[in-house]
């Protein structure tokens, strides 16, 4: 049972995570380059093809929000019905380390994804200017194309540090066995010593 849910986590991050990727990717490839500028009196009115491109932003911003979510409760979901505590997984130089890369790659993927698509749909919702010379930009070139690569990225740091938290809790739980057992066997002894003299 721990095993698919352990399981079901990492999916639900590698899907949600190559969603946020693809839909990054499509947005960059249907965003227009620019619009066509109409002249008026003392004004320029920006039309744009139709696209998909902030709808497409808005749901990979979605998925990497659930992506996240989701990593989160990689690390921290309890294993084996018990929970570890977060000493003892921080403790762990590796997982800290890779946990802090992962958190910084989904904020900067979070980041470029949204200054992408706010941006584009201001260009598209404010397409009236009275800069003559206008030339009715989009959204910066490659902003969501390198986004969802981060995006990835981080979706990919985020199964390591699922493959790095199930070693430390594995160590944990063992070294929490080893102890009980340890007191156990010594409980025992000391019964067996004490009962002893009484027999005799």
């Amino acid at each position: 049972m721990a095993l698919n849910s352990t399981w079901s986590l990492a999916l639900g991050v590698a899907f949600f995570g190559t969603l946020s990727f693809i839909f990054g990717v499509i947005a960059e490839n249907k965003k227009p380059p620019f619009g066509t500028a109409i002249k008026g009196k003392d004004v320029v009115i920006c039309k744009y093809p139709s696209d998909p491109t902030v709808a497409l932003g808005i749901l990979s911003i979605l998925a990497l929000v659930v992506s996240w979510v989701v990593g989160h409760a990689v690390v921290f979901y309890p294993y084996n019905g018990k929970s570890v505590p977060r000493e003892t997984l921080f403790r762990s130089c590796s997982l800290v380390v890779f946990i802090f890369i992962a958190e910084l790659t989904s904020a900067l993927a979070l980041i470029f994804l949204a200054w992408a698509t706010v941006t584009e749909g201001l260009h598209l919702s404010r397409n009236v200017h009275h800069n003559l010379s206008t030339d009715c930009p989009t959204a910066k070139t490659g902003l969501f194309g390198g986004a969802a690569f981060i995006a990835l990225d981080a979706t990919l740091f985020w199964l390591v540090c699922q493959m790095l938290t199930l070693n430390v809790r594995a160590d944990f739980l063992d070294e929490d066995q080893d102890a009980k057992g340890h007191y156990g066997q010594v409980y025992g002894t000391d019964c067996d010593a004490i009962s002893a003299p009484n027999k005799a």
